[in-house]
């Protein structure tokens, strides 16, 4: 931080002060973790500077003999470690991944099948907000009302009927295991390409923990910042077959210069996806998942689905008579951050988010387990059920703040 301190002070202090903010509360967002310091160093490294556009050995600058071995080191990892056919590192987010794939083998128009954005899904499935939906005709697929889990029987039946030219599996809160065999069977049925978005799952996937799609899917995306505990930017996996087409797609097609500083800490979490820290962290994160929705479920809140396989919890707050917004807000003064999030009953009231998101990520990353994340519940229902007292909610930051010291951030990733 020297150099940054002489040369802009004002951003130096917003950097300290960041970093403290860490360290001082409660990371439940299901989107965030916290990267070893390596993936830290490799972002801020010398690779910040090179500009790469291409593929290794391919490039339309010269320079680039380092860069090439960095991309060749993480295609190289990246398909061992997922047992992927095929790989691009470049993608910078999961949107653009996404996009991507699409573009790679869809013609503008063609009709694509995915989950409701309410139900769990993403924007980048389709969402009326989002460019995917202007570039393509997208039908969603959602819930059952009464199990809160995918209908695959429904799926299939809107399948036949839309005659999708694709069909996307994955979510952004879903808080179960997706059947990828059966999603593949029910494309091939209607000789639909399959693509599974993993984006919040790749960590647990990495590790072996929960069952890949990989060996189900024409194509598979992912971001490295979630469970994965990585720099940012997305990866594309696919079979051979399509291989040179995605390339074609994410270069010169969706967009053109790559980081190849976060090209390296792709490279980098991919070999530190091996080792047995990162799976024992990766075990922690489904087992303090489980913790806190029983938790919930003991204190009376309704947990969607009733329960996880994953790391995520979805919490529909009508029944305790809190929106997600409050909820959101009054947590954060206690230094509990998450994030509010629609439940699939908000379909029917647009604008109306009746949820928050929680994700065991972040905490699992720092090494808490079953008596912190109970503590963390119990602080979590004193804060929501007095947000108007004041001195409650200030009781429960102080708690907040007494166990983040026990378990620091700088220390254990």
């Amino acid at each position: 931080m020297l150099y940054l301190s002489n040369d802009d002070p004002d951003l130096a202090k917003l950097v300290s002060d960041e970093e403290n903010r860490l360290e001082t509360t409660l990371n439940l967002i299901a989107a965030e973790n916290h990267s070893p310091q390596s993936i830290l160093e490799i972002m801020g490294s010398v690779f910040n500077t090179k500009t790469i556009e291409g593929y290794p050995g391919k490039r339309f600058h010269s320079g680039c003999i380092h860069a090439d071995k960095v991309e060749n080191l993480a295609i190289t990892r990246g398909k061992s470690l997922f047992k992927a056919e095929y790989i691009n590192v470049q993608p910078h987010s999961g949107t653009s991944a996404n996009l991507a794939v699409y573009f790679s083998v869809l013609k503008t128009g063609d009709r694509v099948l995915s989950m409701s954005l309410p139900h769990g899904g993403h924007l980048s499935h389709g969402h009326k907000a989002s460019i995917t939906s202007k570039c393509f005709d997208f039908s969603h697929y959602k819930v059952n009302p009464e199990t809160e889990m995918i209908d695959y029987d429904q799926v299939r039946e809107i399948a036949h009927f839309v005659k999708p030219r694709m069909i996307v599996a994955g979510a952004s809160s879903y808080p179960r295991l997706i059947d990828y065999e059966k999603m593949s069977q029910i494309a091939r049925e209607v000789s639909a390409f399959f693509l599974a978005d993993m984006a919040h799952l790749a960590g647990l996937v990495a590790a072996k923990l929960i069952p890949s799609p990989i060996p189900h899917c024409d194509f598979v995306t992912f971001t490295c910042y979630k469970t994965m505990m990585g720099g940012r930017g997305g990866v594309i996996l696919c079979k051979e077959i399509f291989g040179k087409k995605i390339d074609k797609a994410v270069f010169p097609g969706c967009q053109g210069t790559s980081a190849v500083n976060l090209i390296a800490a792709k490279a980098l979490i991919f070999k530190l996806a091996r080792e047995e820290k990162f799976v024992s962290i990766q075990k922690k994160t489904i087992q303090n998942a489980r913790i806190m929705a029983g938790a919930l479920m003991e204190k009376g809140y309704h947990i969607i689905s009733g329960g996880t396989d994953n790391h995520q919890v979805l919490i529909d707050l009508t029944s305790k008579g809190i929106s997600g917004k409050s909820a959101e807000d009054c947590l954060e003064s206690a230094g509990i951050i998450l994030n509010r999030n629609v439940v699939p009953q908000d379909e029917n009231t647009p604008g109306k988010v009746s949820g928050i998101r929680l994700g065991s990520g972040a905490v699992s990353a720092r090494g808490m387990g079953e008596p912190q994340i109970r503590k963390i519940i119990e602080l979590m229902d004193m804060a929501m059920m007095n947000q108007t007292k004041k001195a409650v909610v200030k009781e429960v930051k102080n708690r907040v703040l007494k166990l983040c010291r026990e378990f620091p951030v700088n220390k254990s990733v």
